[in-house]
């Protein structure tokens, strides 16, 4: 797990507590938003602590045993990590905490809810007013990330995940870490690498699968 979230930008890790009395002396103090919950627990089981938290944060669970498992979504945990789990799996069951992306309705008591095509982002001091479908891709630089479109390229101080959750889902796909790409603007893509007008754009091992399944459909 220390792994798989150390390839997500959006993690961080708060701490890793060998038994529940651990984490509860850790949550005592420090506010968390999600946790990856291991069942076998010493001296107190993993839904036996979950049962203790008055308001818990969001719950992965993690387990070796199947026979738990409506167990665990009858306590609201928002996944059930069956042992040994894939990153793929893995990274499916983070988005519902990170990306959950509610369906917006297109009509709501008759009024119609219109999707804006451009995204105003706030760089060098000023705020630059952005066509959606002008963006070729965006890297991440730290705290910052690089909106890269066809005429310009913006430096804004929001992390790249942030981002995302700005721009339509259905338009764009993350294939590193580092970077999402718009997907209507992929020349080529060859190996590792996407071609996007005259930039490449690396492939991570981790995200290798959204490629292949955009490359299917």
């Amino acid at each position: 797990i220390k792994e798989y979230c150390g390839a997500l930008s959006t993690m961080k890790l708060a701490n890793q507590c060998y038994d529940a009395f651990e984490a509860l002396d850790f949550l005592q103090n420090h506010t968390v938003e999600l946790i990856f919950l291991d069942l076998n627990l010493p001296k107190l089981k993993g839904f036996d602590f979950l049962k203790t938290l008055s308001n818990p944060p969001k719950i992965i669970v993690t387990s070796a045993y199947q026979e738990f498992a409506l167990q665990g979504y009858e306590l609201e945990v928002v996944d059930y990590l069956l042992k040994p789990f894939s990153f793929e799996r893995f990274l499916k069951a983070v988005n519902k905490v990170t990306d959950p992306r509610p369906a917006i309705p297109t009509e709501q008591k008759g009024v119609k809810v219109e999707k804006s095509d451009t995204l105003f982002l706030y760089g060098d001091k000023k705020h630059v007013q952005v066509k959606i479908t002008d963006v070729l891709f965006v890297e991440a630089a730290g705290n910052y990330a690089k909106v890269v479109a066809l005429d310009k390229t913006i430096t804004v101080r929001e992390k790249i995940s942030a981002l995302l959750e700005r721009l339509p889902s259905e338009q764009f796909i993350r294939v590193h870490k580092s970077f999402f790409v718009a997907k209507m603007h992929i020349k080529s893509i060859e190996g590792n690498r996407i071609l996007i007008a005259n930039h490449t754009v690396p492939i991570g091992k981790m995200y290798r699968l959204n490629v292949v399944e955009l490359i299917n459909r």
